[in-house]
């Protein structure tokens, strides 16, 4: 015969399962509630593991078909001469380096999730439209053309695309619509800041829509070939 001692601490009962935010009372803005539990709680109420931005996001838009339409991860938003970028073993963003040239990111600079370009990073992507994306920003793009450069001998491709909901940039369906000065002032943006880090780079002439579709889909075949075999970076074992 067991008697029933009621909840223990540390042991909330079935009822009540995670404790009720504890309302500050001797503070200005009491009416703030803190997340501080009144008893130790189960682990549910604070996740295990965050997610991962590159491994745990689908690239697909609901309703429009890859690769011609994707959803892109912003690291960069566009005016900015910080170089972010996403720390592949952790899934969180760090500060790469400060540009060494008066230059500033003529677009919003990210990748396509799920994907393994040729320098086994993900897909660069450049994302136009009106205002900054703000960094480790989730947006809806269509690719409009593929900009490829060669960086210390290896292939380095951006695919360029517009932001879907954009008033402005959505209109564009080509990047051949685009003013010619837009995409002379993206070569140079990374002629210039290559040039001054000591490095060398060839920036090819901007390619059309489908060329920019089949290095997608070589991405993302890449990736599932790679994350098939235990290869990927970040992911939980």
């Amino acid at each position: 015969m067991t008697t029933d001692m009621g909840p223990t601490r540390g042991s909330p009962s079935s009822e009540n399962q995670f404790a009720a935010p504890v309302l500050i009372r001797d503070r200005p803005d009491a009416s703030i509630q803190s997340p501080v539990p009144l008893f130790p709680v189960p682990f549910p109420l604070y996740p295990l593991s965050m997610i991962h931005p590159w491994h745990d996001v689908t690239p697909g838009i609901e309703g429009l078909e890859l690769p011609g339409c994707f959803r892109a991860l912003i690291e960069i938003p566009k005016g900015s001469n910080n170089k972010y970028e996403l720390d592949k073993g952790s899934g969180m963003l760090k500060l790469d380096r400060v540009l060494s040239s008066a230059v500033y990111y003529p677009a919003n600079y990210g990748f396509i999730p799920q994907t393994l370009a040729e320098d086994d990073d993900p897909l660069d992507v450049l994302v136009y439209s009106t205002e900054q994306i703000p960094p480790m920003c989730l947006c809806d793009a269509r690719a409009v053309g593929l900009m490829s450069m060669v960086d210390h001998g290896q292939a380095d491709h951006k695919i360029i695309s517009v932001l879907i909901s954009d008033p402005i940039y959505s209109e564009f369906e080509l990047a051949s619509q685009f003013p010619r000065h837009i995409f002379k002032m993206l070569r140079r943006f990374f002629e210039d800041y290559k040039t001054l880090e000591g490095k060398e780079v060839e920036v090819d002439e901007i390619m059309p829509a489908e060329a920019a579709h089949a290095i997608i889909e070589d991405s993302l075949t890449r990736y599932e070939k790679l994350r098939r075999t235990g290869g990927m970076k970040g992911l939980r074992k």
